[in-house]
């Protein structure tokens, strides 16, 4: 490293292959690494995705423990205000992860990523309460979201990064949807355990320490996930690299060459932010705060919704490799423009198999973004560039539309009187996806840029 050379990246050092010779696509790859690949990136993302839901399903519990003396309404801004605010440092966690993914391998990124999250999700349920310690409470909760949110910034990009670049050319979009198919998994355990909790535990247990549980599970499940990928070499794409001179600083050359890119990639993003965060997470808590339905009943809609969700997203995947990303992007903008205020509409009736038929129309439509997304942004950019531009797109998007839309929609709801305002911002938020991915260049039938 000190001999004045260029050095070569971290991660692909060849010595730990041996005497085999190194693949240089994701065609060459063998099916048993293929799978150990698929199962690396589904356990991060399951994981960080499990946090996000458990907080937004337990928002109202988690609310009445950290802001018990604020009203209702004010406790829940309060609470999503933390959620929001944790991803506010997503951007930066982006160019940090996207550094270190581009200079010294995606699987490096990718380990120190998942335990990180996995020990600040950990912590969530040690926290005492606001009776227990004061305004220290929320201090500390704070404190915690903002180190997971950091955490959390490089692991969609790195694990779309390496799923598509371990990916069969044909099957690039079908690969990349393991990754959306790994949040809503992990959304559908959240929505699970508040279910089981919320039903087998009394309200007073459940405020108490019942809410704590699910918290506590991420430090096993991060475990596992640490040791799988610790396993795994460096992609293909990477790994070619090797020979080349790599780039010192890639967001600074991102921005200086891949504007364009850049710019198509944060709009695209949009949707998906705000759809998967209203949706997905949000959507239990406005059915039971703002719609008055039964919060048993709240969470078993959303996790059957969540359920087709995953199977629709490997659909999509599929459709996206026939079909090309940009089509299954305009689709799903379109779509939501037209039916997402009348989808909210049947959301009041109040019954319980609308409300379900809705919820997975809803996550049917979402998921022509979802699962085309991560394929799309990965081959906007080339290898040298790729978890860079990814994920400070995604992360910039996520930071200001995302991790703010539960409490933009309950912020909207209580200044206009008007139930139906997540719908129309997840309108707005359709439009303006819709405007970036026409600019946007077909990238499903291309191969993966290396320079």
């Amino acid at each position: 490293m000190s001999n004045g050379k260029t050095s070569m990246p971290a991660a692909a050092d060849p010595s730990s292959l041996g005497s085999q010779r190194r693949p240089h696509s994701g065609d060459e790859v063998s099916k048993d690494t293929r799978r150990r690949v698929i199962t690396a990136s589904f356990i991060g993302n399951f994981v960080e995705w499990f946090d996000y839901a458990v907080y937004g399903y337990l928002a109202g519990i988690i609310s009445s423990v950290f802001f018990p003396e604020a009203d209702r309404q004010t406790a829940l801004l309060a609470t999503f205000g933390v959620f929001a605010i944790s991803f506010f440092v997503r951007p930066l966690g982006g160019f940090i992860w996207g550094h270190i993914g581009d200079r010294l391998g995606r699987k490096q990124a990718l380990s120190l990523s998942i335990v990180i999250m996995s020990v600040a999700t950990f912590c969530i349920a040690l926290i005492p309460g606001y009776n227990t310690i004061g305004v220290w409470a929320p201090v500390l909760l704070l404190l915690v979201r903002v180190v997971q949110g950091f955490s959390a910034a490089g692991e969609y990009a790195g694990a779309s990064a390496f799923l598509v670049e371990y990916a069969p050319a044909n099957k690039r979009g079908l690969y990349a949807a393991v990754v959306p198919a790994s949040t809503a998994a992990g959304l559908l355990l959240g929505s699970l355990l508040a279910a089981l909790l919320s039903t087998v535990l009394t309200a007073e247990q459940l405020n108490e320490w019942g809410w704590r549980l699910p918290f506590l599970l991420a430090a096993p499940m991060g475990l596992i996930g640490r040791y799988i990928r610790t396993k795994l070499e460096d992609t293909p794409a990477f790994l070619a690299l090797a020979d080349k001179e790599p780039v010192k600083a890639p967001a600074l050359a991102m921005f200086k060459t891949y504007r364009k890119q850049l710019i198509i990639a944060t709009g695209a993003v949009l949707l998906n932010a705000v759809g998967f965060y209203v949706i997905l997470s949000y959507m239990p808590t406005y059915l039971s705060e703002e719609l008055n339905f039964g919060a048993a009943e709240s969470f078993l809609a959303t996790t059957i919704a969540l359920a087709s969700y995953i199977g629709f997203i490997f659909l999509t995947g599929i459709a996206s490799d026939k079909f090309g990303r940009k089509r299954m992007l305009i689709t799903a903008s379109v779509l939501f423009v037209v039916l997402t205020v009348p989808a909210f509409i049947l959301l009041d009736t109040g019954n319980f198999l609308v409300i379900v038929l809705v919820q997975i129309l809803l996550g049917a439509m979402l998921t022509l973004n979802d699962g085309t997304l991560p394929s799309f942004l990965a081959e906007l950019f080339p290898t040298k560039v790729r978890y860079s531009g990814f994920a400070v797109s995604f992360n910039l998007s996520n930071a200001l539309f995302g991790g703010t839309a539960p409490f933009v929609a309950t912020l909207l709801i209580g200044l206009s009187h008007n139930k139906l305002a997540p719908g129309w911002y997840l309108v707005a938020a359709s439009i303006v996806s819709l405007i970036a991915v026409l600019f946007a260049v077909e990238t499903s039938k291309k191969p993966l840029q290396d320079d």
